[in-house]
C-alpha cells in the first residue's frame, strides 16, 4: 500500500507539472456573469487513505509514520457541491468507513468504524489569481470546513474542523480526476478511548486531556468529479463595445437616409426641369429612349437598392423589344471609397446585375452590352455615383 501511494503521489505531481505547462500560455482575464442556482453543480466520489493520530497516544512513543498499519486504513468519500463563482464554491462531503483509535501498535485494538460529514468552502486559486479559463487542465483549490463526526464503534459524536488542498485535472468538460489532501481535527474524545483500560495499561493517565490534544487524522484521496447540469460561465458583455457597435449602425442608417433624401431631391429637380410636352410625339419618345435611366446601389453592394428604380427600366426594355433595339448598361462606383481595382470590379458587377434584370424582363442577352467604369465622381453628392445606367444604342 505504501508503494502504491508513493507511485500515485509521483503520478499526481507529474500530471500537475504537465498541466501547468499546458496552461502556461496566458489567457485573457475577464468578468463572468452570475448564473442560475442550478448551474455548475458537481458530484465527487473517491477512495481514501486515512492516517489517525489520537490524543491517547501522546507520550506512548508510537511511530509517527502515516503508513503504519495500526494507524492507517482505507475509506471512501462522496460529495455534492456547487460553484457560485469561478473562484468560490461550497460542497457537502461525507467520508468514513475504517478508522483507528491508536492506543497501541496492535491494529486489532485500534479499529473503529466512523463517518464524518462537513460543509466546506472551496477557493479555486487558479481562477481567482489567473482568471477564468474553461480550457485550463489543472485547478488548485484550497478549502476549509466544519462538521460533525461519529464513532460508530463507541457511539460518540464530536464537532470537527478540516482544511486541505483539492487538485482537479480535466479529462473532459463533464469529468475530472481529483487528488485531495486533507487534515481533520476532532473533539477530545471522538475515538471513545479516554480512560479505556487498554490505554491506561499503556501508561496513560485517563481523565480529560488538555485542549491541545484533539484527535487528528490525515486523508489522501483520489477520485472522480462529475459536472452536472449546465457547466461554465458566460462572459459579461462589453457595454462600451456594444455602444460603439450600435453607434456605427446608427451612423450607417443616417448615411443611407441622407443618400435617400438627396436622391429624392435630385428626382424632384429632374421632374421640375422636364420640358413642357409639345405636339410632336416622336420627339418625346426619342428623348425618352436616348436618356440613360439610373439604377442605384448601396455602398459596396451589387444588389439593387430599390425595386422602384426598375419601373422606368421595364418601360425602356419593352420599347427595345418592340423596336429590336440594343441596350447598353454602364456600371459605376463612387471614387470616395475603395481601391481602384475594387471599384472596377464593383462597377462591372453592378452592370451585370442590371443586365440580368433586363433578361428577366424579356430582352435577348445578345442585345445587351455591359461596361464597368470603375470609381467616378461625376455626380454630387458622391453617393449618386453608386449606380448603373441603361440606354438605347443605335
Amino acid at each position: 500500500m505504501k508503494k502504491l501511494l508513493i507511485v500515485l503521489a509521483f503520478a499526481g505531481m507529474s500530471t500537475a507539472v504537465m498541466a501547468q505547462d499546458t496552461d502556461a500560455v496566458p489567457s485573457e482575464k475577464y468578468s463572468v456573469a452570475t448564473n442560475s442556482f442550478w448551474h455548475n453543480w458537481f458530484v465527487q466520489v473517491g477512495a481514501e487513505w486515512n492516517a489517525f493520530y489520537s490524543n491517547e497516544e501522546k507520550g506512548a512513543g508510537f511511530a509517527k509514520g502515516p503508513f503504519k498499519d495500526f494507524r492507517g486504513g482505507l475509506g471512501f468519500s462522496v460529495a455534492v457541491g456547487k460553484w457560485f463563482t469561478p473562484g468560490i464554491g461550497l460542497r457537502t462531503k461525507l467520508q468514513g468507513w475504517n478508522g483507528f483509535s491508536v492506543i497501541s501498535e496492535n491494529k486489532d485494538h485500534n479499529k473503529i468504524k466512523f463517518w464524518n460529514a462537513e460543509e466546506q468552502v472551496l477557493f479555486n486559486l487558479s481562477n481567482l489569481l489567473c482568471g477564468y479559463n474553461p480550457d485550463r487542465v489543472w485547478n488548485f483549490v484550497p478549502y476549509a470546513g466544519v462538521g460533525i463526526a461519529r464513532n460508530c464503534s463507541y457511539n460518540t459524536y464530536e464537532l470537527g474542523m478540516s482544511a486541505g488542498l483539492l487538485n482537479t485535472f480535466k479529462i473532459s468538460q463533464r469529468v475530472l480526476f481529483h487528488v485531495d489532501l486533507g487534515f481533520n481535527m476532532m473533539g477530545d474524545d471522538f475515538e471513545g478511548r479516554l480512560g479505556h483500560k487498554a490505554y491506561v495499561d499503556l501508561g496513560g493517565k485517563g481523565g480529560a486531556p488538555s485542549p491541545s490534544n484533539h484527535d487528528r487524522w490525515f486523508t489522501g484521496e483520489i477520485g472522480l468529479t462529475f459536472n452536472v447540469g449546465r457547466v461554465g460561465w458566460n462572459k459579461v458583455p462589453d457595454v462600451e463595445a456594444l455602444k460603439n457597435l450600435h453607434q456605427s449602425q446608427l451612423d450607417a442608417l443616417n448615411a443611407q437616409l441622407r443618400d435617400a433624401n438627396n436622391e429624392i431631391a435630385d428626382l424632384k429637380n429632374q421632374l421640375a426641369n422636364i420640358p413642357e410636352p409639345d405636339n410632336t410625339m416622336s420627339e418625346s419618345v426619342k428623348e425618352f429612349v436616348t436618356t440613360p435611366i439610373s439604377v442605384f446601389f448601396n455602398l459596396d453592394k451589387t444588389e439593387i437598392a430599390s425595386q422602384k428604380d426598375l419601373v422606368n427600366v421595364r418601360a425602356l426594355a419593352k420599347y427595345a423589344i418592340e423596336n429590336n433595339n440594343n441596350l447598353l448598361v454602364n456600371g459605376y462606383a463612387d471614387s470616395a471609397t475603395g481601391t481602384a481595382d475594387h471599384n472596377q470590379w464593383l462597377s462591372e458587377r453592378r452592370a451585370e446585375q442590371v443586365a440580368d434584370e433586363l433578361v428577366k424582363m424579356g430582352v435577348d442577352r445578345a442585345k445587351i452590352s455591359t461596361q464597368g467604369n470603375g470609381g467616378v465622381e461625376t455626380l454630387s453628392p458622391v453617393s449618386f455615383n453608386r449606380r448603373a445606367t441603361v440606354q438605347i444604342t443605335e
